[in-house]
């Protein structure tokens, strides 16, 4: 399955990537209706590094463990899924220059739902919701962060040239 979103952000592609390198990023991009904790990572981007998170899926804990492992600055970088609750997942984070000085924010996950045919049978809607309330909220609050100037306040570097 596919999951694409697109958001316009008044901010160069270089300052939404830096956003997204900046210290506490994953946590204010995690929105607060999901019962999330950091477990380890989160402080880099860069290919190789790790984030593991714990999450609850009703009664269930989960265990997320996801690589970094394409990183082309300020054009995009990605992760994929090592271990956790998808049978597969692969995203890639997209800043793309819209030549207006604008960036189009760009999320494409590959994923395949757990549980082989029946996931996808019960669980392809209610994924699909799922992702589009997360990434509308991550684009809404990137929007804010960037275009507001506030993740270069929490002791992050001015964007590059």
């Amino acid at each position: 399955m596919i999951f694409v979103k697109e958001s316009r952000i008044a901010a160069t592609p270089r300052q939404v990537f830096d956003f997204h390198e900046s210290e506490g990023a994953l946590q204010r991009l995690t929105p607060p209706w999901e019962r999330v904790e950091l477990e380890s990572g989160g402080d880099s981007i860069k290919p190789g590094s790790r984030v593991v998170i714990r999450t609850k899926l009703g009664p269930f804990q989960l265990r997320w463990v996801a690589e970094h492992v394409d990183y082309d600055p300020p054009r995009f970088f990605s992760d994929r899924q090592v271990s956790g609750p998808f049978a597969s997942w692969f995203h890639r984070h997209r800043f793309i220059d819209d030549g207006n000085g604008q960036t189009i924010l760009r999320d494409e996950v590959e994923y395949t739902a757990p549980m082989g045919a029946l996931g996808r049978l019960f669980g392809g809607a209610f994924l699909e919701e799922k992702l589009e309330k997360m990434f509308q909220y991550r684009h809404e609050v990137t929007r804010q962060i960037v275009e507001s100037g506030d993740y270069l306040a929490r002791g992050s570097t001015p964007p590059g040239p």
